[in-house]
C-alpha cells in the first residue's frame, strides 16, 4: 500500500491500492445537486483527483489548476473528489469559478475512498491523489501523493490524460 502521511504523521489508507493498468472501480458520489454519480456515469478519458477538503490552501490550488488545464484537454473530463458536503463544494466552486471540474463528494459512503485505496483512517477525509483511468476503463495513471499536504505533479498527471484514449 501506499505509504502516505499528514503533517509527517503516517496515516492508514482503506481499501486496496489502486495501480496502472488495473480496471477501473466502480464507486457511489453525490454531485453538487445531491444526484448520485457512479463510474457508469462518466466516459471518455477521466482524471479523477481526490482532495482533503476545498476549504484548505492546497487543495484550493491543485482545483483552479486543474479547472484552468481542463480547459485545454482536448476530450478529457475532470472529476474533483473530497468528503466536503455538497452544499459546501456548490458555494466553494461558485466562489472559485470552478466550470471545468466537475466537483464531487464521498461524504455519505466513503465508496470512491474505500475503492480507490484513498480514504484516511484516521481522519475519515481522502488522501491527495491523482488517477487517469481512459476510454476502456483501464488506470493509465497513479500517484498517491506521498504527503496529503503537498501538490501533486500536474505535468505528470496532464501528460497523462493528453495520452490516454
Amino acid at each position: 500500500m501506499a505509504n502516505v502521511t499528514m503533517r509527517g504523521n503516517p496515516v492508514t489508507l482503506v481499501g486496496d491500492e489502486v495501480k496502472v493498468g488495473d480496471k477501473a472501480r466502480d464507486f457511489t458520489v453525490i454531485d453538487n445537486d445531491l444526484n448520485p454519480v457512479t463510474l457508469q456515469d462518466t466516459s471518455g478519458v477521466r482524471l479523477f483527483l481526490t482532495v482533503p477538503s476545498l476549504d484548505t490552501g492546497v487543495c484550493d490550488a491543485e482545483v483552479r489548476r486543474f479547472n484552468e488545464e481542463a480547459a485545454k484537454l482536448d476530450g478529457v473530463k475532470v472529476y474533483t473528489i473530497s468528503m466536503d458536503l455538497p452544499f459546501a463544494q456548490k458555494r466553494w466552486c461558485g466562489a472559485a469559478g470552478i466550470d471545468n471540474v466537475v466537483v464531487l463528494s464521498d461524504h455519505r459512503d466513503a465508496s470512491f475512498g474505500t475503492n480507490w485505496g484513498v480514504l484516511i483512517k484516521e481522519l475519515r477525509l481522502l488522501a491527495r491523489a491523482v488517477f487517469v483511468v481512459d476510454s476502456s476503463n483501464t488506470v493509465t495513471y497513479v500517484e498517491y501523493v506521498p504527503e496529503v499536504t503537498s501538490h501533486p505533479n500536474y505535468e505528470a498527471a496532464l501528460e497523462a490524460a493528453k495520452a490516454a484514449k
